[in-house]
């Protein structure tokens, strides 16, 4: 039976990695629980004037060093289901062109929240789908590429409930642009997974309408220059890692990731005649005064998001007249990146309120997200308020 609080993250990380690693001089330090890889110059007997060489911290090592003493390791079984299909979604982007797997699914087929269906999407849905439910430790699965919740059933059925978009931003992948899958973890307790009777696609639908706040983890991939996968299981701490294709591990390069503080805005300027009157002023105040602020926008909420909390700012992606209840879906887009944004040290809100504190009714629910630095969201917020107050 799985502990409670089994496979909650302590705080800490690890502090021995490659030299060439970025933000390695400011790790904190956790021991792994043993000896140091073996590497040559360090025999019994032998000497050697080479300089030492920090050795890099692997995923699985992280996930295993983290988990609470007495855990069964669910958690980190589901984590490395999670990195195999990451993995899975590299390749074949990589491979792609060659392939011949660029493009949309024939017939204009769409998904079921009516975006046109590229033929990555499936091979990214299929292959979170496989390997999820491989691991043992999935109750129920929700993805942007299903129309309802997707039940484990029989001896497979673990106690974890994630969902996720397999394959974010698909629309940019024959661009080349940086895209990205998104997920997020909620778990329930055992023995109730183990005693449900999920008996249809409406039931297993209704147990995936969960809010943010009770999210346990989340988590993104993104496919770019560099793969890397960021990860947070609460306690305010948010860490980065980077596959290193020559070995096919990920190594933790960017631990402790904190919200910067540049002035940047990243909105699809494209909709400006769509805007609230509110939020068409809030943008063009960042425009204005002696260091307006920088425009950054890919058109992938991964690739943004990720800059956003490497450099600062603010995301948005608000409702307008034509969205009126915003562009990006709740539980595998905004709840999980609302996640980690706020244990990186920033705030996400619907405009309304906190994301986390919004209680879906729909699978693909849609909802309005401004996500950012606190001081840039509290800007942002001023800005509505001021325009709710004069319309009383």
């Amino acid at each position: 039976m799985c502990h409670p609080h089994e496979d909650r993250w302590h705080t800490t990380s690890c502090s021995r990695w490659y030299t060439w690693c970025p933000l390695a001089h400011n790790a904190p330090s956790v021991s792994l629980g043993h000896a140091p890889p073996f590497s040559p110059g360090t025999q019994r007997g032998m000497t050697s004037n080479a300089p030492k060489r920090r050795v890099a911290v692997t995923l699985t090592q992280y996930l295993m060093s983290t988990q609470p003493a007495g855990s069964k390791g669910d958690f980190s079984l589901l984590m490395m289901a999670i990195q195999t299909a990451v993995k899975v979604v590299e390749k074949n982007i990589r491979r792609a062109g060659m392939h011949g797997n660029f493009g949309y699914v024939g017939d204009h087929a769409q998904n079921a929240t009516g975006d046109e269906q590229a033929k990555l999407d499936v091979i990214s849905n299929e292959a979170f789908k496989s390997h999820l439910a491989s691991s043992e430790k999935v109750f129920i699965m929700g993805s942007e590429e299903e129309e309802t919740g997707v039940a484990v059933n029989g001896p497979r059925r673990g106690c974890y409930i994630i969902c996720f978009d397999p394959l974010d931003g698909s629309s940019n992948i024959d661009a080349n642009v940086s895209v990205g899958s998104i997920w997020g973890i909620w778990r329930v307790d055992p023995a109730t997974a183990r005693a449900a009777k999920v008996e249809s696609d409406a039931e297993a639908t209704k147990l995936l309408l969960r809010p943010g706040n009770t999210l346990v983890s989340a988590g993104y991939a993104m496919y770019g220059s560099a793969t890397n996968l960021v990860l947070s299981t609460g306690h305010n701490r948010v860490d980065g890692f980077t596959l290193d294709a020559s070995i096919g591990e990920f190594l933790l390069t960017h631990p402790n990731m904190r919200v910067g503080k540049k002035k940047i805005y990243s909105v699809n300027e494209g909709n400006q005649s769509l805007w609230h009157p509110w939020f068409d002023q809030y943008v063009t105040s960042l425009k204005q005064g002696p260091k307006p602020y920088s425009l950054r926008y890919i058109g992938s909420m991964v690739a943004d998001v990720h800059r956003t909390i490497l450099y600062g700012g603010v995301f948005a992606y608000p409702d307008d007249t034509k969205s009126k209840e915003g562009k990006l879906r709740y539980l595998y887009e905004a709840a999980p990146m609302a996640f980690l944004v706020e244990n990186a040290g920033g705030v996400a809100v619907t405009g309304a309120g906190r994301i986390l504190d919004v209680v879906p009714t729909k699978l693909h629910q849609r909802v309005p997200v401004f996500l950012g630095s606190k001081e840039e969201i509290a800007k942002l917020q001023s800005f509505r308020d001021k325009a709710l107050t004069s319309k009383l």
